[in-house]
């Protein structure tokens, strides 16, 4: 563009640049720490925050849920054994099964003989069982059908008692015994991993540290240690010990920890070779202090990722000795022994199974998504 071209553009379009103090400097927008990028990280995983809430509630309740009813764990009346789940105003929505009846079908030759099959199934309360025909057959083996529905709370005189999901064999409240389990097997995992989380921390944090020879030492322990399935230690724990809490706990610390201290191990000998490490040993800083305020903060993400992934792991492995009969011991009850007795009466009452097997599912689940999102929050990669 020429000079003359030049002279036609208006004036006014143009403005002056007024340069400021310390304008080139200013910071657009507050800098954040690395817990506040991992707690905004956190805070915007709509799932993993669902779950948070979702265990503080589980958590609550396994505290106060048998406090919501009258009834003690312990609380055995067999006239009142293996109820249906009853609660005030649902009782009116059949669909939803809380309406206190015991419903199945029957089949028969004959209309007559799959009512009298039915009949016969509910103790004869003829006068508290409803038939509907959904088959008359053709005279033919098992081609009528009907469906019984058994009134079992007016048969047994309890129209004025409510057992929110039920009741067991022994005719203990299922809704007490239920909270009463969930808190002892989370008691179980939280000892468990806290236990995990000292020893393991601790001992792979020496090990990765030192490193030599002591490491070499202490790896060849932990070897031998993960060598040994969990299930023997456990039936040498029956040996000694009684079945019940003490002796899943051991079970469940004597090997647990292995995997922490190997995780842990690891990182710190990616950490302790970076410069605020050597600088840190050339100023002539303790090698305790090293480890307790520069390598572990350091590595404290990995650390509560892992615990968060052993606690539903504990959890399971209770449940799964107390379902095959070497864990938590009647009385006492756990979501394993729950599930063993509700497994066993699965067909005809499967109340019993259903809701301890739903509530370890969201346990485990709900853990594992918030593990997931712990992870997200402490990798820098995923900041934005």
């Amino acid at each position: 563009m020429d000079n003359k071209n030049q002279n036609k553009i208006p004036k006014d379009l143009f403005k002056p640049l007024v340069r400021e103090e310390d304008t080139s400097e200013k910071i657009s927008s507050p800098s954040r720490t690395f817990g506040q990028d991992a707690r905004r990280t956190l805070f915007a995983n709509k799932m993993a925050m669902v779950c948070i809430f979702l265990l503080i509630a589980i958590i609550l309740m396994s505290i106060f849920g048998p406090m919501f009813n009258k009834y003690e764990t312990d609380d055995q009346d067999l006239s009142r054994a293996k109820m249906p789940p009853r609660v005030p105003v649902l009782e009116n929505i059949s669909w939803l099964g809380f309406d206190g009846t015991l419903s199945s079908t029957y089949n028969g030759k004959d209309v007559e003989q799959a009512t009298a099959k039915a009949i016969a199934r509910y103790d004869n309360q003829e006068d508290f069982i409803d038939i509907k025909v959904l088959n008359e057959g053709d005279g033919s083996r098992n081609s009528a059908e009907v469906k019984a529905t058994y009134h079992i709370y007016e048969a047994k005189e309890l129209q004025d008692t409510y057992f929110w999901i039920g009741t067991d064999t022994l005719g203990r409240d299922q809704w007490t015994r239920l909270w009463e389990g969930t808190r002892v097997s989370l008691i179980i995992a939280f000892v468990a991993a806290a236990i995990d989380l000292v020893v393991g921390v601790a001992y792979g944090g020496v090990s990765g540290f030192y490193g030599g020879r002591v490491d070499n030492i202490l790896q060849r322990i932990v070897e031998i240690l993960v060598g040994i399935p969990n299930l023997v230690i456990i039936l040498l724990m029956m040996l000694v010990l009684q079945p019940g809490i003490v002796s899943i706990v051991i079970a469940l610390t004597i090997t647990g920890w292995t995997g922490m201290a190997r995780i842990v191990r690891g990182e710190v000998l990616k950490v302790k070779s970076q410069e605020f490490v050597l600088a840190a040993r050339t100023l002539g800083t303790p090698n305790g202090t090293i480890i307790r305020k520069h390598l572990v903060p350091n590595i404290s993400g990995i650390i509560i990722i892992n615990t968060m992934f052993t606690i539903p792991g504990a959890i399971f492995f209770e449940a799964f000795l107390s379902f095959i009969g070497l864990g938590i011991v009647p009385p006492d009850a756990s979501l394993g022994s729950l599930i063993d007795i509700g497994f066993d009466n699965m067909t005809l009452y499967p109340h019993l199974l259903i809701f301890p097997a739903i509530l370890i599912s969201v346990i485990m689940i709900a853990f594992n998504i918030v593990g997931d999102g712990l992870r997200d929050a402490f990798d820098p990669k995923m900041h934005k």
